[in-house]
C-alpha cells in the first residue's frame, strides 16, 4: 500500500533488516516482522539481509572441531538463513511492499563488515535487540550505527509490528541527541504525541541544554511535543524505562555516544542496559 506523498513517513524510501542465523534452531526475529510494516506504512522498499554464521574457514577457536561435522552445521545454518529470506520475500508480497532479500554465509567478522556496509546505502537499518548465545545483536547494532553514519532502530523481542503513535526523546542537549531528533524527524512528525525527557541528578544533565529550549524546533515542524524533566529513581536506565512505560510509548529516541570516558551517557551503560531489556524499539543515531 503506497501512501501519500504529503505523510512524514514519505521521506523513508528505503528500509534495510538484517538477521543473523548463528543456531540451528531457528530464532524468531522480530525485527523481520517491524521491518516490513514499516516499510508498508512508509511506502518504502524493503531489504532483508538473512545472513548465516559460517563456523569453518578462518575461526581459529574451533580447535581440534570436526570440520566434516561443521561444515554440515555451515549448510544447515545456510539453509535456514535462505528460508528465513524466502518467507520474507513473500510475506512482502502479500504486503503489496517491494522486497529484495540476500542470504550470505559468512564467518562472523564479515556478517558485522557487511551489514555496516549495506547500511550506508538505505535511509535507515532494523535489528534485532535480544540477547543470544554469543550476542551478535549487540555487536552488529554498534558496527552498524558508527560505521554506517547512518539511524538504527533496534527491536526489543515482540515488537513484530511498527507504530510511532507516541515517542519519547531522551534529551541531553547533546549534538549526538540533536542528529537522532533530526533523524527521528518522519516519526515524529507522524507521531499523536511526542513527550522530550531531560532525566535530572547528573552533572550530565545540568549543564546541556533543556528539553524546553529544543521544543520549540520540533514544534516548527509540526510535531506535538511536550517536555517532562524526570528525576532520577534507581539509575538513569531504569528511570527512562518506567517512563516510557508511563508515557505508552511506541518508540525511544536517543543519541549515542561511542566508548569515551568523558562523554559515554547514552551508549555508555545507560544504552547497553536499555538494548538488553527495553519496554520500546530504540531509534539510535551517533
Amino acid at each position: 500500500m503506497s501512501i501519500k506523498p504529503s505523510s512524514p513517513l514519505a521521506a523513508i524510501r528505503d528500509v534495510l533488516v538484517g538477521t543473523a542465523v548463528e543456531s540451528e534452531s531457528e530464532d524468531v526475529f522480530s525485527a523481520i516482522g517491524y521491518g516490513l510494516t514499516l516499510a508498508k506504512a512508509a511506502g518504502a522498499h524493503l531489504t532483508v539481509q538473512s545472513a548465516s554464521w559460517r563456523l569453518s574457514g578462518d575461526d581459529a577457536w574451533l580447535g581440534d572441531f570436526d570440520y566434516d561435522g561443521v561444515a554440515v552445521i555451515d549448510r544447515r545454518l545456510d539453509a535456514l538463513a535462505r528460508s528465513i529470506a524466502d518467507r520474507s520475500a513473500g510475506d512482502a508480497v502479500q504486503a503489496g511492499v517491494v522486497c529484495s532479500t540476500e542470504a550470505p554465509s559468512l564467518p562472523y567478522p564479515d556478517i558485522v563488515a557487511r551489514l555496516a556496509g549495506r547500511a550506508r546505502l538505505h535511509d535507515l537499518t532494523v535489528l534485532d535487540a535480544g540477547q543470544r548465545t554469543y550476542d551478535l545483536d549487540h555487536e552488529v547494532i554498534e558496527k552498524a550505527l558508527f560505521h554506517s553514519g547512518r539511524p538504527v532502530i533496534a527491536v526489543p523481542p515482540g515488537f513484530d509490528a511498527f507504530a510511532s503513535r507516541r515517542v519519547i526523546i531522551a534529551w541531553d542537549g547533546s549534538a549526538q541527541a540533536a542528529r537522532a531528533a533530526n533523524d527521528a524527524m518522519p516519526f515524529l512528525r507522524a507521531a499523536e504525541a511526542v513527550e522530550i525527557i531531560s532525566v535530572a541528578g547528573t552533572e550530565e544533565l545540568h549543564t546541556s541544554v533543556p528539553g524546553a529550549e529544543f521544543a520549540p524546533h520540533l514544534a516548527r515542524h509540526g510535531v506535538n511535543v511536550s517536555v517532562v524533566n524526570v528525576p532520577v529513581v534507581g539509575d538513569i536506565a531504569e528511570t527512562v524505562r518506567n517512563q516510557v512505560k508511563m508515557f505508552h510509548a511506541d518508540m525511544l529516541v536517543m543519541g549515542a555516544y561511542g566508548h569515551s570516558r568523558i562523554r559515554e551517557f547514552f551508549f555508555g551503560g545507560v544504552t547497553r542496559s536499555l538494548l538488553r531489556s527495553s519496554p520500546a524499539p530504540l531509534f539510535l543515531a551517533h
